[in-house]
């Protein structure tokens, strides 16, 4: 089929399925196609599958289906855009990438298409890891800790690290405490001997205990701390309506008088959105 063939087929319909998005990108990769979409590569559409992908959490946290429909979408879009580039070098196809998923899924599932018993998440879950582990040859348990993909957020990477690594891990949250006060320690002495490498170092050792903490307590250091970021947004919004009523620029205004007025207001209900 030539590419004016493809594209006539695509303007002559009017709903679309899985495999005429994978028309859609060759007609677009083509020569009679987009001169963007023909000149990406793996690298200059990395940075879009990463956004697309955060899109679509969005739309799961806001409880979005409509959008969560179209950032699916989008994301479906960076799959096939990736595979129709290694299919014109010649490696693989979206096909290969279906097949090889599905095989996984079912190697993996040995309770489900196999003979193994595993009647809990939990069991299901280890069973997996441990399938994992065989097919990806990590013997060790440092093999796992550097499988963890480094590309990751940071605090989310250190929040797998400590979960692979349990078997070396503090006993209980109280540990946990008593390891930060003493990495808080160690950074003010960095901060006093004005060392810029240590006080990386060291800045870097308190975040990493305290994902451990948020580890012993159950608690999402990802989610924890975009709550954290979005009430400090909320609550810097009301304080900056608060100035302007004074009269007051935030940008021109001391910090102290900008604290003053939070002080005055805190107790409000207002400031505790």
């Amino acid at each position: 089929m030539t590419v004016s063939e493809k594209i006539q087929m695509l303007l002559d319909k009017e709903n679309y399925d899985f495999e005429d998005l994978i028309l859609l990108l060759e007609v677009l990769r083509s020569e009679q196609g987009c001169p963007w979409d023909r000149e990406q590569d793996h690298r200059s559409i990395r940075k879009d599958f990463i956004e697309e992908t955060y899109e679509v959490i969005e739309a799961i946290d806001t409880e979005n289906p409509v959008l969560l429909r179209e950032e699916l979408g989008d994301v479906l879009l960076q799959v096939v855009f990736h595979a129709e580039i290694e299919k014109e070098q010649g490696r693989f196809d979206i096909h290969d990438v279906a097949n090889d998923i599905c095989v996984k899924l079912i190697h993996r599932h040995p309770h489900v298409f196999g003979t193994v018993q595993a009647d809990t998440a939990d069991k299901v879950l280890s069973n997996w890891e441990q399938i994992k582990s065989e097919e990806k040859e990590r013997r060790t348990i440092t093999d796992k800790l550097r499988a963890i993909p480094p590309m990751l957020p940071a605090l989310m990477r250190a929040e797998k690290v400590g979960k692979k690594a349990k078997c070396f891990d503090f006993a209980n949250s109280d540990e946990v405490m008593d390891k930060l006060y003493e990495e808080l320690t160690e950074l003010k002495e960095a901060i006093q001997k004005d060392s810029r490498s240590e006080i990386e170092e060291e800045m870097g050792d308190l975040l990493l205990t305290v994902s451990s903490l948020c580890r012993k307590l159950d608690v999402d250091p990802e989610e924890a701390l975009n709550g954290a970021t979005n009430k400090f947004i909320d609550r810097f919004e009301v304080l900056e309506k608060l100035a302007e009523e004074r009269g007051l620029e935030m940008v021109n205004t001391s910090s102290d008088i900008l604290n003053q007025i939070w002080d005055e207001n805190k107790h409000k209900k207002i400031l505790k959105k």
